[in-house]
């Protein structure tokens, strides 16, 4: 299981690497293992804003369906294109090339109330 540093995680199993207001979020490795073979994730291509602790769209995989949840609030920069036709990237590569979301962050302060991977590690037990 990895646990990169330099990201900050929600209770919910995303992870945002933030460089000066912009927020690259994706699913943490823990949860694309228990999601089991990714197929399909569903987020509004006209999604303009994401807001803290809500959801923004789905991730299905073979036996179910999980929302995703902004870690974050702000302005939607871009959406994964490779996701439509290979969301299964997101298994094998979830913290490079399986990103879901780039955000312009609006609330900076908001990032305080997420965990580092010290404590996301410990929230699960590993």
């Amino acid at each position: 299981m990895n646990f990169p540093e330099g990201l900050k995680y929600t209770k919910d199993h995303e992870w945002i690497k933030v460089e000066g207001n912009v927020g690259t979020i994706g699913i943490t490795d823990f949860a694309q293992s228990e999601l089991g073979d990714i197929v399909f994730v569903d987020v509004d291509p006209d999604l303009e804003e994401v807001t803290f602790g809500e959801s923004f769209g789905t991730i299905e995989a073979v036996k179910t369906v999980s929302d995703l949840y902004s870690p974050c609030t702000g302005k939607v920069l871009e959406i994964n294109p490779k996701l439509e036709d290979e969301p299964q990237i997101i298994n094998g590569d979830p913290y490079g090339e399986g990103w879901i979301i780039k955000v312009e962050i609006s609330d900076p302060d908001e990032l305080n109330k997420l965990m580092d991977s010290a404590a996301y590690k410990a929230q699960l037990n590993q």
